[in-house]
């Protein structure tokens, strides 16, 4: 097993070499082109953010909708709330970019600034942002609703085509997407386009040119009532607040632009929080221009899509749109969250499988892992949108309150010019997000938000036992000082056997190189055919004569581990600096299937040895 040393450092800016860095200029730097152009960084890291215009607005009005046709009065005023949020949390994650320009996001300002354990709590809510954000239907479920809407006789199977979407993204991500940002580009430029094209041509409308996506369909307005009370408006807000995911994406991958990269990232920072604003509240002025209601089984995006462009050919090129986006905005978690993990894992708080990349440079572990748990939300949700969003914007404003409750702190201790102003920017966005974070889990607690007030803590909780766990390994092993000189101990070499063939032939080569002393055991049982099996090895073992002697161990049962284990302990009982190494010959099949065919005699001894003493094991493949 291979253990990292506790006293490593933790910055990952510590390993990069010298000019490789997010300032890094010259020949190598503006014309990087494995590095993002501020228009491929839009397209590439901000497809989560431009994605919940498509379940955003819809979000706010199904909650306003309990209210009737009057409640659904206040969508723009809730958006507007929701927009000037965006603004807060853009200009902070710029000032991000800039103290930070290695990336890291919530996590490298929280470890920085606000210890570790709070960098685990901001570590935790950006896993289930990035986990959420797959299973959300954000980037699956979401955007089977837009194909369902253009397609209604899809509606009731739509889990199974979000189960397939999710392998489908799954298996890309596995082979590995090194230019994804080039290709990302036309269906962003599309799926904007589109969206701006409806608010456009809404705006120039006086009613809606086509209300037949809706037609068939059941209102989901509850009442008429005269009022709306603050609670309903709050968790109208809350429920709108999923539309600010992925804002913190572009500061989590400063070193991927071009140099000068902070520039470029806060540059692209700007213009996600434009695009998103313009389109967000473009959106909900429509909603009550065309006085629209929600509806069963139609999205409230196809509705506006129908209403300004009509049900021809450009409502189902929106449609598309949209379920493409949404599935590329899926990728959005698949390039973060094992990225993430690795860091995690390199810091001893998650396995260390976790930090192991593929031939493709993928954290194929990572990926698996994000799949799994995605697709198990997705089965328990019934591939539902509107019961994993609210669990979705929770953990995103606690990494966003993280985040700017650190930037805080890191201006106080920087003290550069105007650091008052960006540390009261950074307060500001603090106390926004938190009251956020707090109305978000308030209104959304009993709808499912519990969910992530609980797994929040156990996350945390999870890692800090993994860190433990690290840390006990490497005391034991001494990890991080100076080992004793070398010396040569006595060797026994033990060596199983059954019966005579060539495999034992090499078996005993092998161990005559490894040891001082080789013993060849065999395990006998008290029954007659067993006992005519050992008397015909005994004989032809008198007639090999290969010069190592053959110990037999009587057994009163038909086991062959326990025995064999026994034996290795009173050897090293009665000659304790003797280092016993057994070693296990096996066949190695020609074919996969061909395993099923064997006794799996091999696992047996291994695992018994292991769990009873401290003997060296060698598993000695023969391969046919």
């Amino acid at each position: 097993m291979l253990i990292k040393p506790m006293t490593r450092a933790a910055d990952p800016a510590a390993e990069e070499p010298p000019g490789t860095g997010a300032g890094a200029t010259g020949a190598r730097g503006g014309a990087d082109p494995h590095r993002l152009t501020a228009t491929q960084g839009l397209a590439a890291l901000s497809l989560d953010a431009m994605a919940s215009v498509a379940y955003g607005p819809e979000a706010i009005v199904l909650v306003l909708a309990a209210a009737g046709s009057y409640g659904l009065g206040f969508t723009l005023p809730v958006t507007l709330a929701i927009a000037a949020l965006l603004a807060v949390l853009v200009a902070s994650y710029r000032q991000v970019i800039a103290a930070f320009p290695n990336g890291g996001g919530s996590y490298a300002v929280a470890r920085a600034h606000l210890g570790p354990r709070t960098g685990l709590v901001a570590a935790a809510s950006l896993i289930l942002d990035y986990v959420l954000n797959v299973a959300v239907a954000v980037a699956v479920t979401a955007g089977v609703a837009a194909l369902t809407s253009a397609f209604p006789g899809l509606y009731d199977d739509r889990l199974p085509i979000c189960l397939g979407v999710l392998v489908l993204v799954t298996a890309v991500n596995l082979r590995g997407i090194v230019e994804s940002a080039k290709a990302f580009l036309v269906p962003t430029v599309v799926f904007v386009g589109s969206i701006l094209a409806i608010v456009v041509a809404g705006l120039l409308r006086d009613g809606p040119v086509s209300t037949q996506a809706a037609d068939g369909h059941a209102s989901v307005l509850t009442g008429n009532a005269t009022s709306v009370g603050a609670l309903l408006l709050l968790k109208a807000f809350a429920s709108g607040c999923s539309a600010l995911t992925g804002v913190e994406a572009v500061a989590n991958a400063v070193p991927s632009f071009r140099a000068p990269a902070a520039k470029r990232a806060q540059r692209t920072e700007v213009a996600l929080g434009a695009l998103l604003g313009v389109m967000l509240i473009g959106l909900s002025v429509l909603i009550g221009r065309f006085h629209l209601q929600p509806v069963d089984g139609v999205t409230v995006l196809a509705q506006l899509a129908d209403a300004s462009l009509g049900h021809n050919w450009a409502f189902y090129v929106v449609q598309f749109a949209t379920v493409v986006l949404l599935a590329l905005a899926a990728n959005t978690s698949f390039g973060g969250l094992p990225v993430l993990m690795s860091l995690l894992a390199r810091d001893n708080y998650l396995p260390h499988v976790f930090g192991l990349k593929a031939d493709r440079q993928v954290h194929r572990h990572g990926v698996l892992a994000l799949a799994t748990v995605s697709g198990a939300l997705l089965v328990f949700s019934g591939g539902d949108t509107n019961t994993l969003v609210p669990l979705f914007a929770i953990g995103v404003f606690v990494g966003f309150t993280i985040c700017q409750t650190g930037m805080v702190l890191h201006w106080r201790r920087e003290r550069s010019e105007r650091w008052r102003a960006k540390a009261a920017l950074n307060g500001f966005g603090a106390l926004l997000t938190g009251v956020s974070a707090v109305v978000v889990t308030a209104t959304k607690f009993t709808d499912g938000a519990w969910l992530v007030a609980i797994a929040l803590p156990l996350l945390v909780l999870a890692f800090e036992a993994v860190h433990r766990a690290y840390g006990r390994i490497s005391e034991r092993l001494g990890l991080g000082r100076v080992p004793e000189p070398p010396h040569r101990d006595r060797s026994l070499v033990i060596v199983p056997v059954s019966h005579l063939s060539r495999l034992t032939g090499d078996a005993l080569n092998a161990a005559v190189s490894l040891g001082d002393e080789v013993r060849a055991v065999t395990v006998t049982h008290p029954d007659e055919e067993d006992r005519r099996a050992t008397e015909a090895l005994r004989r032809d073992w008198q007639l090999w004569n290969p010069g190592v002697g053959l110990v037999e161990l009587h057994s009163p049962h038909r086991t062959v581990g326990r025995p064999v284990a026994a034996y290795v302990d009173r050897v090293h009982r009665y000659h304790p600096n003797t280092r016993v190494t057994v070693l296990i010959p096996e066949v190695e099949p020609a074919h996969i299937w061909q395993r099923l065919l064997q006794n799996q005699r091999g696992s047996v001894l291994a695992h018994a040895v292991r769990r009873d003493t401290d003997a060296v094991i060698c598993r000695l493949r023969f391969r046919l």
